[in-house]
């Protein structure tokens, strides 16, 4: 569960911290207070894209930190990301936002901003103002059932996505083959052409590299001659000055005074050593030169066998290796074209076999999907008739068209619904009420909760364009999910406010000459006032705080 939010010079909130509890946080405030940038701040710290625009004016940057307690299976979905975690599953995630960059952090190690958004997911789920528009969506249903069906259908959708390209790539192949003799001709000519010249070129791995070795050898070997008997005539040939004669007549010297003193002993030994050293050398220098020549036949030679090389690399490939895989793919095609009827038939059967085992695969996700739809349906209908709908039918209707087969298998999926006696079954995207549709999107998300493992769920005002008892009945559900599930909720109905554990208030302030937004926590009273204002209480009077302390009471009951 999220544990601790801190956040510091973020927009209007100069240092916060809010140390949030078990069960049913609720955060209230007047408009514009601030609540939302408390929710933007978890959703920047798990990965959101951020600007500069979010650092308080004046200040150099913003941090943003989440602390975390996991449990074992949160635990090993991090572990699996690569992210290390301690046995007691402390968890903490850091975001510094700075112009033009940010620096993220999870429990101390640097991370990128894809990693912290892979997390997020495991972590938590968030529920945004708007998100209920995507009930309008009909392209968004099959998502949201895959969704609760579960890993089954997400290794056969992979397995679908697979298939599906090597069907596509097939079907290219076949579209593109060429039906006219003489074009086929043509080509199979000009195969033949280029795999002959590159099979009578013999070419060699590795080939090529010791040839350019050789062939700068051979153009640079009179100048290397010419350095080396310069060089050994300064060392060692019989001149009249050299460096070994030299050399020599100084030990000498050296030699016939290290009798005298210590330092001149350790003096001769190392000049006897440089004296047997530039021996060594010259010797070895010498045979060097012996060996040096140069073959004229040979340079020439060296030369066409590499313009034959670098000819066939421009044609084929830029390395030996690519212009064999060149030669395997040509030799491969000329063999398709001199057997081009019998190729058609097995590229048209492998088609054929590819295609059936899409079916196959497609017919497998919508029976699960069939059958998670009619326990997902029951469900929903109980979650919908918590939250005060008068007689609820729903239908998750799959409808298998093996004709048009995409990424997301055959089915297309429709959620059809009825929230009133009397009325018939209908599309969701046809629902016009926001209040209805926040409803049925607080249902799926109960129905969903309880179907993972997640720990933590967010409600940034689920309880747009609802009142009266449907809030109660809102406030319930919420009551009901927090039972096993940390929820941290934005509300401004006083009824979910009522039904919290921990209850915090956000609040507009000036101080310094500056606006300032703040959060505290609140006790017993202060809940009970700020349930009063929200009760449309201009002035904490008695009776005012009297209804609030009656509805605090409704709710723990």
């Amino acid at each position: 569960m999220l544990e601790n939010l801190h956040v510091k010079d973020l927009a209007l909130i100069e240092e916060a911290d809010i140390d949030f509890g078990r069960g049913f946080n609720v955060l209230t405030g007047e408009t514009g207070a601030g609540k939302s940038i408390i929710l933007g701040s978890i959703n920047l710290a798990l990965g959101a894209k951020a600007s500069s625009d979010v650092i308080r004016t004046g200040k150099e940057s913003s941090l943003i930190e989440l602390s975390f307690s996991l449990n074992d299976d949160q635990i090993a979905k991090v572990r699996e990301a690569g992210i290390e975690v301690s046995e007691d599953g402390e968890l903490l995630l850091q975001r510094k936002i700075m112009p033009g960059k940010s620096v993220c952090r999870v429990n101390g190690e640097t991370v990128s901003v894809g990693q912290l958004k892979e997390l997020s997911g495991t972590l938590l789920n968030m529920y945004g103002q708007h998100e209920h528009q995507t009930l309008l969506k009909a392209s968004t249903y099959s998502k949201m059932l895959d969704e609760y069906a579960g890993e089954d259908v997400f290794s056969y959708l992979l397995m679908l996505k697979e298939e599906l390209t090597k069907y596509k790539d097939l079907k290219s192949k076949l579209d593109n083959q060429e039906t006219d003799d003489s074009i086929r001709s043509r080509e199979l000519e000009l195969l033949e052409f280029e795999v002959n010249e590159i099979e009578s070129a013999s070419l060699k791995e590795g080939e090529d590299e010791e040839l350019e070795k050789r062939y700068r050898f051979l153009s640079n070997v009179r100048k290397i001659m010419e350095n080396v008997s310069k060089a050994h005539s300064m060392t060692g040939e019989d001149n009249d000055v050299n460096a070994e004669l030299l050399i020599g007549s100084a030990s000498s010297l050296i030699n016939q005074i290290s009798s005298f003193d210590e330092e001149a002993m350790e003096l001769s030994e190392q000049i006897a050593s440089i004296e047997d050293l530039l021996r060594d050398f010259n010797r070895a220098l010498s045979n060097y030169e012996g060996r040096l020549n140069f073959d004229e036949g040979e340079y020439r030679e060296v030369e066409d066998r590499l313009n034959v090389i670098n000819k066939l690399k421009d044609k084929y490939g830029g390395s030996i290796e690519k212009i064999y895989l060149c030669l395997e793919e040509k030799s491969k095609k000329i063999e398709e074209l001199q057997n081009f009827e019998e190729f058609l038939r097995k590229l048209e059967k492998d088609i054929d076999d590819s295609r059936k085992k899409l079916l196959l695969i497609c017919e497998n996700i919508s029976k699960l999907r069939t059958k998670a739809s009619k326990v997902l349906e029951e469900k929903l209908i109980k979650a919908l008739g918590d939250l005060n709908f008068l007689d609820v039918k729903m239908e998750i209707k799959i409808i298998p068209d093996e004709e048009n087969i995409t990424a997301n298998g055959y089915d297309n999926v429709e959620f059809l619904i009825s929230l009133n006696p009397g009325e018939d079954l209908r599309p969701m995207q046809n629902i016009a009420s926001g209040g209805e549709l926040s409803r049925i999107m607080l249902a799926f998300k109960s129905v969903f909760a309880d179907s993972k493992d997640l720990s933590t769920l967010i409600f940034d005002e689920i309880d747009a364009g609802i009142s009266g008892v449907t809030a109660y009945k809102v406030s319930e559900k919420m009551r009901e999910l927090s039972s096993d599930h940390q929820i941290i909720c934005i509300t401004h109905l006083p009824q979910i406010a009522a039904m919290a554990d921990s209850h915090f208030l956000i609040k507009k302030g000036v101080m310094d000459g500056r606006t300032v937004t703040n959060i505290s926590s609140l006790d017993e009273d202060g809940s009970v006032s700020e349930l009063a204002r929200m009760l449309g209480s201009d002035e904490l009077s008695e009776s005012a705080l009297a209804n609030a302390r009656e509805l605090r009471l409704k709710a723990k009951r």
